[in-house]
């Protein structure tokens, strides 16, 4: 899989709904209903981030749920993307970028959306075949004014912005050009989760696609 195949897959994953949810979960038992909570809301394509010792399990568990397209987060290194493809992965985020997370990617085929933040970074992930990346961290790095200014001297390359990204400030990105979907965890809140109450949750994800 190429970084041009990889980039035509992640834009058709990151185009199935405005957000993707960024989870981070404790609790692998949480996993499927959360997942079949976020589907049934609308939200199909879920990025659960390897920050956690569940995050495996966890996307084992998301990998059985009908109609969902689980990913796995924070992709570090050549044996986090073994990993996440192993337990089920069917894309890749990463927060930046490296040589070898990149060829990792290419050896186990698994679309990646790797992360920039800055013309330059953006422009050596063109020159190597992306073309659909994560703006990260999005609101640390000027926002929806600096990824509009980005998108006019690149306007080929397509983004998923994560980091800051709210309920409230999302449609100022869903409204750039350049801009794909958001990624946010605002639609998987904590407390929520801790008590099992995944009708709101689900209630969340179609205020999230609408």
């Amino acid at each position: 899989m190429t970084p041009q195949d990889q980039s035509r897959a992640a834009r058709d994953i990151a185009g199935r709904a405005p957000v993707i949810p960024v989870l981070v979960l404790d609790d692998a038992d949480h996993a499927r209903p959360l997942a079949e909570a976020l589907v049934a809301g609308g939200l199909p394509a879920l990025e659960v981030t390897l920050r956690t010792p569940a995050a495996l399990d966890c996307i084992r568990a998301m990998a059985e749920v009908e109609g969902g397209i689980v990913g796995a987060g924070t992709l570090l290194t050549p044996e986090d993307v073994r990993a996440a493809k192993a337990a089920g992965a069917r894309f890749g985020v990463s927060p930046g970028a490296t040589d070898r997370l990149i060829q990792a990617c290419i050896d186990e085929d698994l679309p990646l959306l790797p992360g920039a933040a800055t013309a330059t970074e953006a422009m050596a992930l063109l020159e190597k075949g992306f073309d659909m990346l994560k703006f990260f961290p999005a609101e640390a790095s000027g926002g929806a004014s600096a990824l509009k200014a980005i998108g006019a001297p690149i306007p080929q390359i397509a983004f998923c912005p994560t980091g800051g990204v709210s309920l409230s400030n999302k449609a100022d990105y869903l409204s750039l050009p350049n801009v794909v979907c958001v990624g946010g965890s605002w639609v998987a809140p904590g407390d929520k989760m801790r008590v099992g109450d995944w009708d709101a949750i689900e209630r969340l994800a179609r205020e999230a696609r609408a």
